[in-house]
């Protein structure tokens, strides 16, 4: 099984293995990795019974619990693509709680436009090619 660590899981990894091998003493992995004993042995359990996975966060990987469903999403990005295509986020989101009554946030709405291809961030424009006076 594939395990996404980043470089503090890689350095716990090291650390616990080291200490299930009795190179290093588990008051000693504590200091280290700045947890009590009693963390280093539950780590240690965690790690002899699942492996690098025990180690990772549980929760990664996994979507959130409060994103917005993708019948939602959807459905918004349909109404602006129809409707407001030509709109900026915040004015799509104003209009959208107004006419239609879906409340969706500036930040996330952006995000979907841009995801989409309706909006591009400003720090993404082409500049303006002005005509030099002559």
């Amino acid at each position: 099984m594939l395990v996404t660590m980043n470089d503090s899981d890689i350095n716990r990894f090291k650390v616990i293995q080291d200490v299930c091998d009795r190179r290093i003493r588990r008051v000693d992995a504590a200091d280290i990795l700045d947890l009590s004993v009693r963390q280093v042995q539950r780590l240690m359990n965690r790690l002899r019974e699942f492996g690098a996975v025990g180690l990772t966060h549980q929760a990664r990987g996994k979507p959130s619990n409060n994103r917005y469903s993708s019948d939602y999403r959807d459905t918004v990005l349909k109404l602006i693509r129809d409707h407001y295509s030509d709109f900026s986020p915040t004015l799509a989101r104003e209009k959208l709680l107004e006419l239609h009554g879906l409340p969706v946030s500036n930040e996330t709405l952006r995000s979907w436009m841009i995801a989409d291809g309706l909006w591009t961030p400003h720090s993404q424009r082409k500049p303006k090619v002005y005509q030099p006076p002559y």
